[in-house]
């Protein structure tokens, strides 16, 4: 214990040959736990520096990015001079996204928190950066009867918590409204 704890026999020496041969052999395997500890951590690092290389807006011109066709997404790509496949449905994106058809998507940040935390945790991350901040917004009939309602419910949900546990629920941390 003392070999593992302070890297060596300063106070206690074997003394028997079985108790030296006991202190070979924790010395070599304390080496191999080591080596297997350091090389799991550079594996974990490595990989993810791999799999992690798409940091901003200028990392996407050599990718196969994916939106979808008419999207505010997509006048944002093109207007930045990006080139991208369109989807008639973001189940549509998703699907060529999962196929290998696309390696990177640009679309809504909620709907892209949902879909990773949902479907491909692990296999997927969503950037932490908006480029294009956008609101949502519920459409109803002018003079709808349920409009003070609504008001009401979402202003009430703001104030005792509710709101940010639904984000927190189903986006768990990955999107946070601007």
């Amino acid at each position: 214990m003392n070999l593992v704890v302070n890297g060596g026999f300063e106070e206690r020496v074997p003394r028997s040959t079985f108790g030296r041969i006991f202190a070979v052999l924790l010395v070599v395997s304390s080496l191999f736990v080591v080596s297997i500890f350091v090389a799991s951590i550079t594996a974990a690092m490595t990989v993810n520096a791999l799999t992690s290389n798409v940091q901003g807006l200028r990392d996407l011109e050599n990718r196969r990015v994916a939106t979808v066709t008419g999207s505010t997404s997509a006048a944002f790509l093109q207007a930045n001079g990006l080139v991208f496949a369109d989807f008639a449905s973001p189940d549509e994106m998703f699907e060529a996204f999962e196929a290998g058809i696309a390696n990177a998507v640009v679309f809504d940040g909620p709907i892209l928190a949902y879909y990773q935390q949902t479907f491909a945790q692990g296999k997927a991350r969503v950037l932490e950066r908006t480029y294009r901040p956008e609101n949502y917004g519920i459409v109803l009939s002018s003079g709808s009867e349920l409009k003070e309602e609504i008001d009401q419910v979402l202003l009430k949900f703001r104030v005792d918590g509710t709101y940010d546990d639904l984000l927190n629920k189903w986006f768990s941390n990955i999107y946070t409204p601007q």
